[in-house]
């Protein structure tokens, strides 16, 4: 039987080598900066209430990220397998773990892809465009889009993802330069105080800039397409959150000098309220689209991911073998058609629910995220142990620090979820043992079929 690092016998195609380290740079940056950092600003600056603190914790959240990213860039560097977590955990713990890894980065793709397409369609509307969808059908016409894109090609899908990251932040550099440059109206001379310091507002200005810093992790889902993915998976993930730190930082201190704290920490969109402030309300329309377009490259990187994870399980015997198939143009298209139909399966039916349940379910991504980079750092752990003369191009610094504070963080960060939204958990931990049949399914019958 074909071990958990080697490719199954029967697999036709395979992906194409043709991303350099440009296109790694581009998915960091494109699926770290999302809509989110249009409204946080607000929430953070609500928790630390002083300008510099504010940046400060910022740029505290960048480094924390970067040292975060460490235990799975070794795993990245040392196993340039493409399929994200799933390659990594399967090589450093085994298999069993690795389906399961898989499994769980494949829920939380499907659930995070959902609710991102589903924030699309909310912007949509919010300009009055497509009146006669709903918020559900639009999500779903984005879906279609990106699934479209990619058929052609893994060329065409790299570079409309690098022209859109590209595209993104030029567009936040601008935004950044429109308000340091401009002079707000007199407004502001009737803000109202800022709210008295509480630790409650604090810990939940540093959720959110972890939350806004989320996405890091998109280079390994490309190791065997990028060249030398033993330099360019440390290179890319390290400089991409470096430039996200950067672009940040500017656009904070640009709201901060736009808005007084009074209004800030009050906002609901803090971006959207500072470019009202210097050019007056129609420029609400041009950070909307801004949003739609942040959102629009994340959902179409999160579709390649999707379909890297579903194609390198399927490689290995742990999904049906016909998801591996690669066309000439290097897209696993039945592995495509899979994620488009289940992220609009997922949409589709969340756009059916009202209430808490459509909470729910656009939400079942957040636990498993914190759990795979905690089940990395382990095994990152493990495999430092298990294979001490593997080559590791890169290497964490400050062994093991870097992978128990991994560890440590997520696996906090991981019980505050439970126990402030245990709904989600519950539902996000049934979602999970879902793969146990399928696990036992793929044993049985794929894993067969992959006999050497």
């Amino acid at each position: 039987m074909t071990t958990s690092n080697q490719p199954a016998r029967d697999v036709r195609g395979q992906l194409l080598r043709i991303f350099g380290l440009g296109f790694g740079l581009a998915v960091v940056i494109g699926g770290v900066i999302g809509s989110g950092i249009l409204r946080n600003p607000s929430v953070v600056a609500a928790g630390f209430l002083d300008p510099k603190w504010i940046l400060l914790a910022w740029l505290g959240g960048g480094l924390f990220v970067a040292i975060d990213a460490m235990p799975t860039v070794e795993l990245g560097a040392a196993i340039p397998r493409s399929g994200g977590p799933y390659s990594l955990a399967a090589r450093a713990i085994g298999p069993r773990a690795g389906f399961f890894v898989g499994w769980a980065d494949w829920l939380q793709l499907v659930f995070s892809t959902g609710f991102i397409a589903v924030a699309f369609g909310e912007q949509v509307q919010r300009l009055g465009l497509l009146p006669g969808l709903t918020t559900g059908e639009i999500a779903v016409l984005l879906v279609l889009g990106c699934g479209a894109i990619n058929w052609i090609g893994a060329r065409v899908g790299g570079a409309s993802q690098s022209i859109g990251s590209a595209l993104k932040a030029l567009g936040l550099l601008v935004l950044v330069a429109v308000l340091f440059l401009a002079h707000g109206t007199a407004a502001v001379a009737a803000a109202p105080p800022p709210p008295a310091f509480s630790w409650v507002a604090a810990a939940i200005a540093l959720r959110a800039i972890y939350g806004a810093y989320g996405g890091w992790e998109a280079a390994v889902y490309f190791s065997e397409e990028l060249h030398e993915p033993e330099r360019n998976v440390a290179r890319a993930t390290f400089g991409g959150i470096a430039l996200v730190t950067v672009i940040y930082f500017l656009i904070n201190a640009a709201v901060i000098h736009v808005l007084p704290m009074g209004i800030l920490t009050r906002s609901t969109l803090a971006v959207s309220d500072a470019m009202t402030q210097v050019l007056g309300p129609g420029s609400g329309a041009v950070v909307t689209i801004l949003a739609m377009w942040c959102v629009a490259t994340i959902a179409n990187l999160q579709v390649m991911e999707h379909v890297r994870n579903t194609y390198a399980m399927a490689r290995e015997g742990r999904l049906p073998p016909v998801l591996a198939t690669v066309s000439k143009s290097g897209t696993p298209r039945a592995a495509l058609i899979v994620v488009v139909v289940a992220t609009s399966l997922v949409i589709l039916s969340a756009d059916l629910l009202k209430g808490e349940l459509y909470e729910v379910l656009l939400n079942l991504y957040a636990p498993n995220i914190m759990l795979i980079f905690l089940i990395l750092a382990y095994g990152a752990i493990r495999l430092r142990n298990r294979e001490p003369d593997l080559p590791r191009p890169y290497k964490m610094p400050f062994y093991p620090w870097p992978a128990l504070l991994t560890i440590g963080a997520n696996g906090a960060l991981l019980v505050l979820f439970v126990v402030s939204d245990w709904r989600t958990g519950i539902y996000s931990l049934l979602s999970l043992a879902l793969g146990w049949p399928l696990y036992a399914l793929g044993r049985a019958r794929w894993r067969g079929a992959h006999q050497s």
